[in-house]
């Protein structure tokens, strides 16, 4: 009996088929078939029940389980206590909302790899319903997005809100929302939604937004007095410099977006969990600022 045998039993076990943990761990479904079989074969016992729809622990299956899961967990016990940070050489996946991107993503890298020089990281940008996805799919390690995600597997780490504010033109005072258009996220986000349910509440089934997937182009489109807009606040201060737009208060705004660092918890891994706690110290000296 291994350590990898019984990783590579975990992960079969989580994920419910060979195929999925072959993916998951960037090995051939045949070394994990041939892991799998050494182990039931060093155990003398049957770990799986096999099915057309994929695999499920047999009784004796589920009580190593709950060993394995203890030797996992005091092997990170050791890479937390003992490993230097410096000696972390992983791959971390992490998906970004672009609100993030453009606000404090960069501190958060400098400072990821303050503590961890050698890790390699990969970024995707995208929105946060498609980011819940791959993270759940696990094809994400750790997102920074409009959370929290609930599953059992994913933990997830406060971050500080957002504040949004409206913005229009410098030299268009008109911001009635009826004849107006509102510049906004785009349609697959959550502001997005509550904006529309705001607006047609409000002023009916009239008003018209214009949605952007990127939030310096509806900004852009905003200082060229093509619509009003509600972005977060940090993010308009550059165009207020230039003197190209102007905040306004129409009485009302949806409330401040609330952001998560969401990291697969189950199994436990210290880069993802201290990922997070970076992100979340990263955001609170970005916004203290």
């Amino acid at each position: 009996m291994t350590l990898d045998q019984l990783t590579t039993f975990l992960w079969v076990s989580r994920l419910g088929g060979v195929r999925r943990a072959a993916i998951e761990m960037n090995v051939s479904q045949p070394a994990v078939s041939g892991r799998i079989a050494a182990l039931e074969s060093s155990l003398g016992t049957t770990l799986f029940d096999r099915t057309q729809r994929g695999v499920t622990l047999t009784k004796k299956g589920v009580l190593l389980r709950e060993y394995a899961e203890s030797i996992v967990d005091i092997i990170e016990d050791i890479k937390a206590n003992v490993v230097p940070a410096e000696a972390f050489d992983s791959l971390l996946r992490i998906g970004v909302a672009e609100t993030i991107v453009q606000l404090w993503l960069p501190n958060f890298l400098e400072n990821l790899y303050e503590k961890y020089p050698n890790i390699k990281v990969e970024i995707v940008v995208d929105v946060s319903v498609n980011l819940r996805q791959q993270l759940l799919e696990r094809s994400l390690d750790f997102a920074i997005m409009m959370g929290p995600v609930s599953e059992y597997s994913i933990d997830n780490v406060g971050l500080p809100a957002i504040e949004l504010t409206w913005f229009r033109a410098k030299d268009k005072p008109n911001t009635d929302f009826n004849t107006v258009p509102v510049v906004s996220y785009t349609r697959q986000s959550r502001p997005y939604r509550e904006l529309r349910g705001e607006l047609r509440s409000r002023y009916g089934q009239g008003t018209q937004i214009f949605p952007s997937s990127s939030i310096y182009a509806g900004l852009e489109m905003v200082a060229s007095g093509i619509g009003v807009g509600l972005f977060p606040h940090q993010l308009g201060l550059e165009l207020i410099k230039q003197g190209r737009i102007v905040t306004f208060d129409p009485g009302w705004k949806l409330e401040p977006l609330s952001f998560t660092a969401s990291y697969i918890g189950d199994p436990r891994n210290k880069l993802h969990a201290e990922a997070a706690a970076i992100a979340a110290t990263t955001a609170k000296q970005y916004l203290s600022e």
